[in-house]
């Protein structure tokens, strides 16, 4: 009988081994991956994790390059990077080189339809004013409330060279009629905002662009703090043509109106990559497939940046603690990774 127990538990284990095996193989090992990342640095945090996703699954992932959104495309069609993880579509369609999808594609959604963007303006400027849109920027006493620098225009918060947002805000301005109300601030978005609230606290006004997932929606509580407004009228950029509906969205928390015409698309954040670096890495292919992220999760992290915790080190740290809440979720994404590299 004890002979017996031996015996099954032999076979037992021999029938496990492949199972284990492919739980501790690693299939990236003697492969070097080079990433790129956003300059925004609220898109770090889904970097470092994927970045230690592939490191779990044995790749030697180099530290990311900071580049400018037409600058990563052109490198990662070119093959001088292999991937980011802060793609922004349809947004971002505009900022590809030609044919870019011959050597290149979209992979997962680090958050399907997450990237809300639009304007927002102060609650009790809009209460007072009466501030529903944009082109109340037009009348006078609403200049003359939003013009810190006395040059007869509203100061926006807007995006730097470079980022998507720009063109939009641009476009906005032009078709709206309000070049002569508005000046967009196109400096660092971080210290743009952090000048903003610190205006705000002081019981100044605030008039800003801002996107979800953001550090801004906490500090400034939609409905509370701040109201989304409205542009004009739907008159969408070229690329948006194709998706005009989404320019309008309902079910907004502290919007002027529901539904409220942002003037954005609802973006999908997703992973992008080198079509030749991917088909040689059935693992990462699979890692970027699976790999998602809450809205929830990604805002806290990045108010803890906000808020100090913004080093690399900091960073880790977030990862660490991520995963280790996450546990069950992590192991299954890698688990998927090691069985498509089989």
């Amino acid at each position: 009988m004890n002979m017996r127990k031996i015996f099954l538990s032999l076979a037992i284990l021999l029938l496990a081994a492949p199972s284990v095996h492919a739980l501790n193989m690693q299939p990236g090992k003697g492969v070097t991956v080079q990433p790129a990342r956003a300059t925004w640095n609220t898109g770090f945090f889904q970097e470092a994790l994927v970045r230690r996703g592939l490191e779990e699954l044995g790749y030697k992932v180099k530290r990311p390059r900071d580049l400018q959104n037409p600058l990563f495309y052109k490198s990662v069609y070119l093959g001088d990077v292999d991937y980011w993880t802060n793609g922004w579509f349809p947004i971002h369609y505009s900022q590809m080189p030609k044919n870019f999808f011959e050597k290149a594609d979209l992979y997962g959604y680090v958050v399907k339809s997450g990237g809300l963007q639009g304007y927002l303006v102060s609650k009790r400027e809009a209460d007072k004013f009466g501030i529903t849109s944009l082109a109340d920027f037009k009348r006078p006493e609403v200049k003359k409330a939003f013009d810190r620098d006395g040059d007869g225009k509203a100061e926006l918060t807007a995006c730097p060279p470079g980022w998507g947002c720009e063109k939009t805000i641009d476009h906005h301005l032009k078709v709206y009629g309000l070049k002569n109300d508005i000046k967009p601030i196109k400096a660092s978005y971080e210290a743009g905002m952090a000048s903003a609230l610190g205006q705000y606290k002081s019981g100044g006004p605030a008039f800003f662009y801002t996107w979800a997932p953001n550090w801004t929606v906490f500090k400034f509580k939609p409905g509370k703090d701040v109201v989304w407004i409205n542009v004009p009228e739907i008159n969408p950029t070229e690329n948006q043509k194709n998706s005009v509906e989404k320019l309008t969205v309902s079910g907004v928390e502290g919007a002027v109106t529901d539904p409220v015409k942002l003037g954005f698309i609802v973006a999908d954040i997703r992973i992008v990559a080198n079509k030749r670096f991917v088909e040689a890495n059935p693992a990462i292919k699979k890692f970027f497939e699976v790999f998602t992220l809450s809205l929830a999760d990604i805002n806290e992290q990045n108010t803890r940046m906000n808020e100090g915790e913004k080093s690399a080190r900091d960073i880790a740290r977030h990862v660490d603690q991520w995963i280790a809440k996450n546990r069950t979720t992590w192991n299954s994404w890698l688990d998927e990774a090691r069985k498509a590299a089989e």
